[in-house]
């Protein structure tokens, strides 16, 4: 199979990287689709990937540089100047600068379920284009991971990358483990290469005055200068999370609370890791003062579901992040973050 190679950096490599967390697939994903332009395409590739505790909810980041057949690469190094950014969940725009370095007429591509005019207000980035997919949505529909409907939507975004070379690479390499995963994990590809949006934001910006920017975007993470730190090196909030948003850690899923079935029992308050559950006084019935469960505040979930298994009522259900918000708004809950 021969493909053309998309346009190059003056270095001549196209370069791609990915910016995850654990558990999402990301590292699996980048190697197939190395392989894919390695052994299908015959071009040069090199994949490497950045992690830390190497475990779920830690952010993780893949580089997957190719180069023309004749151009060798001599190095395994992180991407820097990539002309496609993956991001695989998108609380990490919030939690880290996810478009440093995207070269201008790239392309940015966003595992959510908003429009590409969202994420560029979020992002401020509109040097080029941005895609959106909800692979999310695609993988709990066909029980599979969101990287190989990430796959999809890059083959999609990507010029020169056939699609049916990262296919065959999905057969070989699940094929290996389940043949029974192999026709899911198609169908989810195929899924994610159909139904991601795609606009090109840079013809806009060119026409707009004052555009947004990554400095002025509208971000929620607040930024410490010389104003406003505090002096001398003073911890003002040792030894807890509470300036943390643990919203990137979440996989897509968090727990669904419904107060009407809610006995207030505090049994997910006890196992719950992060104080996520917030507590109200009010009288109750004999007129002594009890505490009552008013709602989870998302800022600090991590989607770990251990109050989902230890609910007795099923007060608790687990369900998608933006079923979630909405079930906190409809309860008139003040504690939903998006």
């Amino acid at each position: 199979m021969q493909a053309r190679l998309p346009a190059t950096n003056r270095a001549g490599f196209f370069e791609i990287r990915m910016e995850s967390i654990g558990g999402l697939g990301a590292n699996l994903a980048g190697k197939m689709l190395a392989e894919a332009g390695v052994l299908k395409l015959g071009w040069n590739g090199t994949f490497s990937a950045a992690y830390g505790s190497e475990k779920k909810g830690t952010p993780v980041r893949a580089s997957i540089r190719f180069a023309d057949a004749n151009h060798p690469i001599r190095g395994i190094y992180a991407v820097d100047e990539p002309h496609v950014v993956a991001v695989f969940h998108e609380a990490l725009l919030q939690s880290q600068d996810c478009t440093a370095g995207l070269q201008p007429g790239g392309v940015l591509l966003v595992n959510t379920a908003k429009a590409p005019t969202e994420i560029v207000r979020r992002t401020g980035w509109r040097a080029g284009k941005v895609a959106c997919v909800d692979a999310t949505a695609i993988a709990v529909r066909e029980r599979t991971r969101v990287n190989v409907a990430m796959l999809g939507a890059l083959c999609r975004v990507m010029d020169g990358m056939p699609p049916e070379a990262v296919m065959a690479v999905i057969r070989e390499t699940l094929g290996r483990k389940d043949a029974a995963l192999v026709e899911r994990n198609l169908r989810t590809f195929r899924a994610g290469y159909d139904e991601v949006r795609v606009e090109d934001m840079a013809p806009a910006a060119a026409e707009e005055s004052g555009a947004a920017t990554p400095a002025t975007a509208d971000r929620t993470t607040p930024v410490l200068g010389y104003r406003n730190q505090p002096q001398g090196g003073c911890i003002p909030e040792p030894g807890n999370s509470v300036w943390r948003d643990l919203s990137a850690s979440r996989q897509g899923v968090l727990p669904i609370l419904r107060l009407e079935s809610c006995i207030h029992c505090a049994a997910c308050d006890q196992v719950c890791p992060d104080l996520c559950f917030v507590w109200t006084a009010r009288e109750g019935r004999n007129g002594r003062v009890f505490q009552f469960l008013a709602g989870i505040d998302y800022q600090y979930c991590k989607g770990c579901l251990k109050c989902v298994a230890a609910c007795p009522t099923d007060a608790l259900q687990a369900g998608r992040e933006e079923d979630g918000y909405a079930e906190a708004h409809r309860t008139k809950h003040p504690f939903a973050f998006a």
